[in-house]
């Protein structure tokens, strides 16, 4: 009889799950921990001001000497953009592909932890010990290349983490997915898989990348005047596509956008870009050639306002503008949250005079997605055979979807955990059951702000943007007990000035009045006479206006 484990797999995600974005995942055994990416998401309207969002890994600062490694998947933002906040509390050795490593260090470059991080570089074939787990890697398809899923084998067996991923027969860059070793891993028996759930409510396959290299061709061929492609800056393949494109039909590629012009640079450098000799020209060259030799390779796709493309819309881009006539391809579809964004840089492109190609890729043939829909998903669950199932890297509704396809294909309804973040797994001696919560949440960057802004500052600026403020400045006699200046009342987003004369000098009387009761009945703790100056203050306002503004009492005492 087998001896039985005193310790437990315990598996969770402190982001990319009930979510898209901020992918990071913890699988631990004992005193060894191992986290998968490291990602960030874009901010949701109600954040405001903020730049992006990344996990809360208080957790892993509280483990911190258990923290053995952070695996890398692949190196779209979603997986690495938050390293930078990461490494600075979490200095562990980083593990990626080629690819994945040069477009974490052009990060790490940015936010000076090249010198202190260690960066360790994998392929398909590694095999590498922490403690009691072993990780192996095997190849996927993306859409960006060098993409591998990780397979750790701990004393309980073996946890699977597919990346993310699409079965493409065709692939751009001829790196097939490696069926062999995922098929071999499901053989020898998976105690618990993790797939990404992104296109879990999309029926059938997702096409190839190919597809949309002969479209493109086809578009260039047809376009009289000049081409603007936006697509995703790390979207390698449709890179390489525009770039092949644009051989066959003789034009020039300009590339702008700070991102694209980034990481164009890393991927030809590192051999995953093929850019034939005197290709790529400088944007200041481009009004010099026939409108009909040129391509314009920029950032924008999703509408981004300080984005290349969304300010050659407003004709506020320093280089380059659209001219009537020109061919617009916007390869991508826009993230959840970001069509309204998309929409107005496509009216904007319209007027003036632009010929846009934009919406679902299965219509324009410009845009595939990267994420393998539900056949792909089925047969990514067939090849491991896993005895759990957990589906991450989605909104709630896709790992649900995603949960129904595993039922189907033979997984326990029991076996099958949908987690929000912080929700952990236990597997212990072959049994899995719902662990305690760990800390989780989000982290928000306004600035060089890392975590300072929370919920009560977002009201705070939710409140400011929707009433304005009123400060009044009041200063007291101590000894006679009765007000020297003001008060006065400045206001900022709640009235114009001007035009409300009368409510502001109403709202000074209450003030004096409320101030000298208060001074009458011997308060002068400052606390009471700031609460009660607000709360007189607020209800007249509301009376008057149907508006609460913030109200800020300055006190003064001399």
């Amino acid at each position: 009889m087998s001896k039985k484990n005193i310790d437990k797999v315990t598996i969770f995600a402190l982001g990319g799950v009930g979510e898209i974005g901020k992918n990071m995942y913890v699988v631990q055994y004992a005193n060894d921990i191992i986290v998968i990416d490291a990602g960030l998401k874009f901010p949701e309207e109600d954040m405001l001001g903020i730049d992006v969002v990344i996990p809360d890994i208080s957790y892993l600062t509280e483990n911190r000497d258990k923290v053995r490694a952070i695996l890398v998947t692949h190196g779209h933002e979603d997986h690495i953009g938050g390293l930078p906040y990461v490494l600075k509390h979490l200095n562990v050795p980083v593990y990626g592909t080629k690819l994945t490593l040069g477009l974490i260090e052009a990060k790490l470059k940015e936010a000076n932890l090249l010198g202190e991080t260690k960066r360790m570089l994998i392929n398909a074939d590694s095999i590498v010990r922490f403690g009691q787990i072993t990780a192996s890697f095997f190849r996927t398809n993306h859409s960006i290349p060098d993409s591998v899923g990780i397979a750790l084998e701990t004393p309980e067996g073996v946890v699977v983490h597919t990346g993310d991923f699409k079965f493409d027969f065709t692939p751009v860059n001829n790196q097939y997915a490696d069926l062999h070793r995922m098929a071999e891993i499901g053989s020898k028996g998976v105690l618990c898989l993790l797939s990404e759930s992104t296109n879990a409510e999309r029926s059938g396959f997702t096409p190839s990348e190919k597809t949309v290299g002969d479209e493109l061709v086809e578009v260039f061929r047809r376009a009289k005047q000049r081409v603007v492609v936006a697509t995703f800056a790390s979207n390698i393949h449709r890179l390489q596509q525009v770039f092949e494109a644009a051989m066959l039909t003789n034009r020039k590629v300009t590339v702008i956008g700070r991102s694209m012009v980034n990481v164009v640079a890393i991927a030809h450098e590192l051999g995953y870009l093929d850019i034939p000799d005197g290709m790529l020209i400088e944007p200041e060259e481009v009004n010099k050639l026939p409108a009909d030799e040129v391509v314009i390779l920029s950032t924008g796709s999703q509408g981004e306002p300080m984005s290349a493309l969304t300010r050659m819309a407003r004709s506020n881009h320093k280089k380059l503008d659209i001219l009537p006539g020109d061919t617009v391809i916007i390869a991508a579809t826009p993230i959840p949250g970001n069509e309204r964004y998309v929409g107005r840089t496509v009216d904007e492109l319209f007027r003036l005079g632009a010929h846009v190609i934009y919406g679902p890729g299965s219509i324009t043939g410009v845009h595939v997605s990267g994420h393998g829909s539900q056949e792909e998903l089925k047969l990514m669950l067939n090849m491991m055979k896993p005895k759990y199932f957990i589906p991450i890297h989605g909104e709630y509704r896709m790992l649900k979807q995603h949960a129904n396809l595993a039922t189907t294909v033979g997984v326990e309804r029991e076996n099958i955990f949908l987690l929000d973040i912080g929700d952990t797994v236990e597997i212990q001696n072959g049994v899995a059951r719902r662990g305690s919560k760990v800390p989780a949440g989000n982290v928000l960057i306004d600035g060089l702000g890392v975590g300072d802004v929370g919920n009560i500052v977002l009201r705070d600026r939710k409140l400011l943007s929707q009433d304005g403020i009123l400060v009044v400045v009041v200063t007291l006699s101590k000894q006679e007990g009765k007000i020297i200046s003001g008060p006065d009342i400045i206001s900022r987003g709640f009235v114009y000035v001007r035009e409300s004369e009368g409510l502001l000098e109403e709202a000074n009387k209450i003030v004096s009045n409320t101030l000298a009761r208060l001074m009458g009945e011997n308060v002068n703790e400052w606390a009471s006479l700031k609460t009660q100056v607000r709360d007189a203050l607020g209800r007249f306002l509301y009376e008057q206006t149907r508006r609460r503004p913030m109200i800020l009492p300055i006190i003064m005492e001399v």
